[in-house]
């Protein structure tokens, strides 16, 4: 070993304290969402948002609105009511539409509405349309739109007249709870099945990391 090879390099104070790994800190998550679908599915794989901040908006569709875009403005919106309330949070907003073609099928809230969207989908193939929307505290947003094709089997008049009774069709995109009975309508499906039932997870969550959310 050389002469140079054995110099000592000065010694810290010995008072110094060791440096310590920085961690990361957890998020504050809101979901602007009062639906317990979309609880029960952030649970699923591990999600559990700090604070519920439903967003009253309109979901009436715009004239000639298609939709794609009722989908992903409708997200926007409920994101930015919750928030108003909770500025220094990430956001994450979501809004379900189930479309024939261009035709928007209501969140139906009557035996009418439901009986009406039922025989509309008998038999049909038709598209689940989910838009997601996640706002980060520095102002950044990120969204996505996800779309399941869903085909329901030629329903007779009594499976319909059985499926109004149970009630689980109240307040569903379409008229219909596919995570129910309404199973036993689907011949085939297409995509993400979360997104059908009121969330689409993989691409959620895949949104929430873009922007720096970390869990507790």
């Amino acid at each position: 070993m050389t002469d140079r090879a054995r110099t000592a390099r000065p010694a810290s104070p010995p008072d110094a304290p060791a440096p310590r790994p920085s961690g990361r800190q957890a998020s504050l998550l809101v979901l602007a969402s009062a639906s317990p679908r979309r609880r029960d599915l952030l649970a699923q794989i591990g999600i559990i948002p700090d604070r519920i901040e439903p967003a009253d908006v309109n979901e009436t569709p715009r004239r000639g609105e298609a939709p794609r875009a009722l989908a992903l403005r409708l997200a926007a919106e409920k994101a930015a009511a919750a928030r108003a309330r909770q500025p220094d949070a990430f956001v994450l907003a979501a809004d379900t539409v189930v479309a024939l073609g261009r035709r928007i099928l209501p969140k139906a809230e009557t035996e009418t509405d439901a009986r009406a969207c039922l025989h509309a989908l008998s038999g049909r193939r038709h598209r689940v349309l989910g838009g997601v929307c996640v706002l980060a505290p520095g102002g950044a947003r990120a969204m996505r739109l996800v779309t399941t094709i869903v085909t329901f089997k030629r329903l007779t008049e009594a499976e319909i007249a059985a499926y109004i009774a149970c009630g689980e069709w109240h307040g569903k995109a379409g008229g219909y709870a596919i995570q129910g009975r309404a199973a036993a309508f689907v011949r085939f499906l297409e995509g993400s099945y979360p997104n059908v039932v009121g969330l689409p997870l993989c691409e959620t969550l895949g949104l929430l990391q873009g922007l720096g959310w970390q869990p507790a």
